[in-house]
């Protein structure tokens, strides 16, 4: 079983967020092509605009999330619906500027059976409802360094950070 420490060592930030796909929670109000990167993922999760994410808005874009990438609506995600789902996303950011494959190469992402395995707790090979709302959970709470119950812009960059193995810019700012 894996701890949470390797998760987060793992998945960082994104729950599952961006781990499962780029900006997870991207989809709360805007395209989620503009939510690439820690600003971009932190502008799209604080859905009332208060400079802070809420448990409550993490979770709700983490659901946002689950049900885009359920393509087929089976309450379950494959490693090919995860696939397409970041495909899109990449593809509208990118508008043909580059391959995908030179995209996950250049922002050192996880392949989409690996960030499945860190998830799926009843190793089934897919990532249900609940185990991307469990994972989301840890994930906040992780990320919450201070303890306050709320998500700053600079913890998510941090956790970010941390997930992509770079310093975080402007961590120290709240």
């Amino acid at each position: 079983m894996m701890t949470m420490s390797r998760l987060f060592a793992m998945c960082g930030p994104v729950a599952l967020l961006g781990v499962l796909a780029p900006a997870p929670a991207a989809l709360a109000h805007k395209d989620a092509a503009d939510a690439h990167g820690p600003d971009g993922m932190f502008k799209m999760m604080d859905a009332n605009g208060d400079g802070k994410i809420s448990p409550q808005e993490h979770a709700d874009a983490a659901k946002k999330m689950f049900t885009k990438m359920d393509a087929n609506g089976d309450g379950k995600v494959t490693a090919a619906e995860m696939d397409a789902f970041h495909d899109h996303l990449v593809a509208k950011k990118m508008h043909g500027d580059a391959s995908k494959e030179t995209h996950k190469a250049e922002h050192g992402e996880m392949s989409s059976d690996d960030k499945i395995k860190v998830i799926d707790t009843d190793h089934d090979g897919v990532v249900t409802a609940d185990e991307h709302a469990a994972g989301s959970k840890s994930m906040f709470e992780k990320m919450d360094t201070d303890h306050d119950g709320f998500l700053t812009k600079a913890e998510v960059e941090a956790g970010h950070a941390k997930l992509m193995g770079k310093p975080a810019m402007g961590a120290g700012s709240k």
